[in-house]
C-alpha cells in the first residue's frame, strides 16, 4: 500500500472528507486520550483561527455518527473500546498486513509478527497503537473472531519424511505442512485442496491435511477446478441435488395452464448467446389494433419447481450464482432444470413469470399486468442472428425484431438522459482447442441486439421494483389473470429485494478527475446530474483511443459497487429510483426471492421481514463478488497461458498501473496484463510520484505515467501465480 500523505499545513487544500480522515487518525494513534479542537489544530499544525473552528462541527458530526465519545462538553475520545478495532486483514506479498475496518477512517498497519496467524480476508480483533515516527496507525492482531476460509488450493511438493503444500494465492503466505499420512493419495505436483489441522502459536508453518485431490499441476480441468476451489465454489451437485432434480416432471398440466395467462399463440422468441443453453427470458410482441403494442418479458418460472426449504433450494442458496469460467457454466442449478425443464427451449410450452406492458409508439408504457404465463417460443435466436435482422432487416420474424429495437432505442436514449451512465466494458474470449488450450484472443462487444434484450430486461427490472416500492395494484384481479390498467397512486412500499448502486464517493471521483484531465478530458464532479452526462461524454471520448480501456477501467473503480439490499437506495448508474433483479432466476439467487415476493404481494400479503431477507441479500452480494472473482481469474490464467510460448517476443502495451514495485502493462493486441518490475528497469532508480501516477527516473528524469504506450517483452509467464513478467524492450 502507497505511504500515507503528511498533514498539509494549508488544510484549505482538504475537502470535507480529507479533513475528517485527518482529524480521525488523530485519535486513532491516540485511542486513549481525549482532544479538544484547539489540541486538534495544535497537532495538524493548523494556526489561522478560521480553519481551527472548522473542527469543531466535524468533532460534532463523528460524535453523533458515533465514532468518537463527546466525554465532557467540548473534549472528544475515540469510541473504540480500550483502543481496539474489528476489521478485516487485507494482507501483501511480504507478508505484513493492513486492517480494513467500518469503524474507523484509516487503514491500520500490522507487522507479520504481529498478525498472529491471521490470514488474508479474516475478520479479526486489533489493539490499536501510534508511530510516533511515521504517525501512521498500527496495531496488533489480539483475536481472529472469524476465518475468511477453511480450506487451500496449491500444489503438493513431497520428500522422503514430509510434504508441504504451497498455496496457489497469497492468501496462505506460509507453506502448510502436511504429514506423510495425511495425503490422502495425494503424490508430488498433484494439485489438491489441504485444510489446516493445527497452528502452534510460536511456530511459523501451520500443519495441515489433504481432503481433496484435483489432479496433475497444468491440465485444463485441474486448473479450472483449482480455481472453483480456492474460491469456495462447487464445481459438482451432490448427489441427492441431482437426484431431486431428476424427479421434477417436465409435463405441464392441463390444470396448470388453466391458472395462468395463456400467451402460446403470440410471437414470442429468445436471443441469446450462440452458445448459451439456459434460455431464462423470452420477448412477445402483439399489435393491440389501437396504434398500441403489447410487450411481453417472459421469465422462467423456476419457483414454481424449486420450493422454499428443498435441498435444490438449499443448494441455489448457497451457491447464490452461477459462475462463468471462459470454458464453462458452473450453473446455480442442476442441468436438468436450468437446460431443459426451465429453459425457455423453441418449440416447447414453458411456465413463466411475465410482466407484460401496453406501449405506444413512443415506448411510454400505459398499462402493466405481472403474473404467471405459459408460453411457446417460436424461434431461438442467437445475439449475431438478430443483429443481422437489424443491420439487414431482412429474416425470419422482422417486422417484430425491428420494431422492438425501434422501442428499446428510445426506452436507451431516454434512460441516459435521465442520469445513466454508459458503462460496456469489452470482454474478453478465448478460442479453445479439445484440451482447453488458448489458440486465440477476441473481443466480444455490446451490440444493437444485446441493448434490445438489455432493455426490455432492465424495464422489467425497474417495474417490478416500483410495484413493491410502491405497493400499487397494477390491474391484477385475484387469479392472477386481470387486465391491465394504469399505475395506482404511490403508498408505503413493502419490503423488497433490490440491486441498489450507491453515489460514487466525492474524493474517488475528484482522484478520477485530475487522472483525465492527464490526457485532455473533462470531468464535472458539482452534481449527480452533472457526473452522469459527463462521464458518459468522457466514455464517448475515449472510445476506439488507445486509453480506452484504461480509462474505462478506472472509471468503473471510482464508482461504489452493485449490491443487493432490502433498504432501497435507487441505483446511481442506472438512474434509476427503484430497481430489482427478476429476469434471471435461473442463474441468480436472488431473482427467485424477487418472484416469490411478487406471488406474495400480488396475493395481497403483508410485508416481509427485513431482519430475514437483509442477511440473505449480503449472502447473494458476497457469492456474486467470489464468481466475478474466479471469472477473472478464469481469464488470468488462459492469458497467462496463451503467452508461455511467446517468451522473448516484443509488444506495444498501454502502462495500466502504477505502483513502487514497478508497472503494470496490458498489451494492446490481446490485452493480456503483466508487470513490469522496477528492477528490471536498471537504467536509473525510480521513485514513486502518486499524485501524478508515474515513476520519475532519479538522475534522466524519465517518466512512466499511468496511461503511457510503452514496448515490452515477455520474459516468464508463470501459470501457478497467473503472472506475466515483462522486461522493457529495448534491454537485453
Amino acid at each position: 500500500m502507497p505511504k500515507k500523505k503528511k498533514i498539509n499545513k494549508n488544510t484549505t487544500s482538504y475537502n470535507k472528507h480529507s479533513f475528517t480522515r485527518a482529524i480521525m487518525g488523530v485519535f486513532g494513534n491516540h485511542p486513549n486520550k481525549t482532544f479538544n479542537y484547539k489540541q486538534i489544530a495544535r497537532y495538524l499544525q493548523i494556526r489561522d483561527s478560521q480553519t481551527k473552528k472548522m473542527i469543531i462541527p466535524i468533532l460534532e458530526e463523528l460524535s453523533e455518527k458515533e465514532e468518537l465519545e463527546e466525554v465532557y462538553t467540548g473534549k472528544f475520545k475515540l469510541k473504540s473500546t480500550e483502543g481496539h478495532i474489528v476489521g478485516v486483514v487485507e494482507m501483501k506479498s511480504n507478508g505484513t498486513a493492513y486492517i480494513v475496518s467500518e469503524d474507523f477512517p484509516d487503514d491500520v498497519f500490522v507487522n507479520e509478527v504481529n498478525l498472529n496467524h491471521a490470514l488474508n480476508g479474516d475478520i479479526v480483533k486489533v489493539y490499536c497503537y501510534a508511530m510516533s515516527r511515521k504517525k501512521l496507525i498500527e496495531g496488533e492482531v489480539v483475536e481472529i473472531l472469524k476465518r475468511s476460509r477453511e480450506t487451500f488450493v496449491g500444489t503438493l511438493q513431497v520428500s522422503k519424511s514430509f510434504a508441504f503444500l504451497v498455496a496457489d494465492a497469497r492468501v496462505l503466505p506460509y507453506d502448510l505442512f502436511i504429514p506423510l499420512k495425511k495425503l490422502n493419495g495425494a503424490v508430488d505436483g498433484d494439485k489438491v485442496i489441504a485444510r489446516i489441522t493445527e497452528w502452534p502459536q510460536n511456530v511459523k508453518n501451520p500443519v495441515g491435511e489433504i481432503v481433496e485431490v484435483l489432479g496433475k499441476k497444468g491440465e485444463h480441468e485441474t486448473e479450472m477446478h483449482a480455481i472453483l476451489a480456492e474460491y469456495g465454489l462447487p464445481f459438482a451437485f451432490p448427489e441427492d441435488v441431482e437426484q431431486a432434480a431428476e424427479e421434477i416432471p417436465d409435463i405441464i398440466t392441463s390444470e396448470e395452464i388453466k391458472k395462468r395467462k395463456d400467451f402460446r399463440k403470440t410471437t414470442t422468441f429468445t436471443i441469446d448467446p450462440a452458445d448459451a443453453k439456459d434460455f431464462d427470458d423470452a420477448l412477445s410482441l402483439r399489435d393491440l389494433g389501437d396504434g398500441n403494442w403489447e410487450v411481453g418479458i417472459h421469465i422462467a418460472d423456476v419457483t414454481h419447481y424449486v420450493h422454499p426449504g428443498s435441498v435444490l433450494d438449499n443448494e441455489a442458496f448457497d451457491r447464490g450464482t452461477s459462475v462463468y469460467l471462459v470454458d464453462r457454466v458452473v450453473p446455480m442449478l442442476p442441468e436438468r432444470l436450468s437446460n431443459k425443464v426451465c429453459s425457455l427451449r423453441p418449440e416447447e410450452d414453458k411456465l413463466c413469470y411475465s410482466a407484460v406492458f401496453k406501449m405506444d409508439k413512443k415506448a411510454n408504457v400505459i398499462g402493466e399486468w405481472f403474473g404467471r404465463t405459459v408460453i411457446r417460443s417460436n424461434r431461438r435466436f442467437s445475439y449475431e442472428e438478430a443483429q443481422k435482422v437489424i443491420d439487414t432487416g431482412q429474416g425470419d420474424m422482422n417486422k417484430e425484431i425491428l420494431l422492438l429495437h425501434e422501442l428499446a432505442s428510445i426506452l436507451r436514449t431516454e434512460r441516459f438522459k435521465h442520469g445513466a451512465i454508459g458503462f460496456e466494458k469489452t470482454e474478453v474470449k478465448f478460442n479453445l482447442d479439445k484440451e482447453g488450450k488458448p489458440l486465440g484472443v477476441y473481443f466480444k462487444e455490446m451490440d444493437s441486439a444485446n441493448h434490445l434484450i438489455e432493455e426490455f430486461m432492465l424495464l422489467a427490472n425497474k417495474r417490478v421494483a416500483e410495484f413493491a416500492g410502491h405497493s400499487g395494484n397494477t390491474g391484477t384481479d385475484d387469479t392472477g389473470k386481470g387486465e391491465m390498467d394504469k399505475k395506482s397512486k404511490k403508498t408505503k412500499g413493502k419490503t423488497f429485494i433490490y440491486r441498489i448502486h450507491d453515489k460514487p464517493k466525492a474524493d474517488k471521483l475528484e482522484t478520477f478527475s485530475k487522472f483525465v484531465r492527464k490526457f485532455g478530458y473533462d470531468l464535472k464532479t458539482t452534481s449527480n446530474k452533472a457526473i452522469s452526462s459527463s462521464m458518459n461524454k468522457l466514455l464517448e471520448q475515449v472510445r476506439g483511443k488507445t486509453e480506452q480501456d484504461l480509462i474505462e477501467t478506472l472509471a468503473v473503480r471510482s464508482m461504489a459497487k452493485a449490491v443487493y439490499s432490502t433498504k432501497n437506495i435507487g441505483h446511481y448508474g442506472l438512474g434509476f429510483d427503484f430497481y430489482s433483479h427478476f429476469t434471471s432466476p435461473i442463474r441468480r439467487y436472488p431473482d427467485m426471492l424477487v418472484h416469490r415476493f411478487m406471488t406474495h404481494y400480488l396475493e395481497k400479503g403483508a410485508s416481509k421481514s427485513v431482519k430475514k431477507y437483509e442477511p440473505m441479500c449480503e449472502h447473494a452480494s458476497e457469492r456474486e463478488q467470489l464468481a466475478v472473482n474466479a471469472e477473472r481469474a478464469s481469464i488470468k490464467y488462459k492469458q497467462v497461458e496463451f503467452m508461455s510460448d511467446k517468451l522473448g517476443q516484443e509488444f506495444k502495451g498501454i502502462i495500466s498501473g502504477v505502483t513502487e514495485w514497478g508497472l503494470y502493462v496490458e498489451i494492446v493486441e490481446n490485452k493480456c496484463e503483466g508487470l513490469l518490475h522496477i528492477r528490471n528497469m536498471g537504467d536509473d532508480f525510480y521513485e514513486l510520484d502518486e499524485d501524478n501516477y508515474c515513476l520519475t527516473g532519479r538522475r534522466n528524469k524519465k517518466r512512466f505515467q499511468l496511461g503511457d504506450t510503452i514496448m515490452v517483452k515477455i520474459s516468464r509467464a508463470n501459470l501457478e501465480k497467473k503472472q506475466l513478467d515483462f522486461m522493457p524492450a529495448e534491454t537485453e
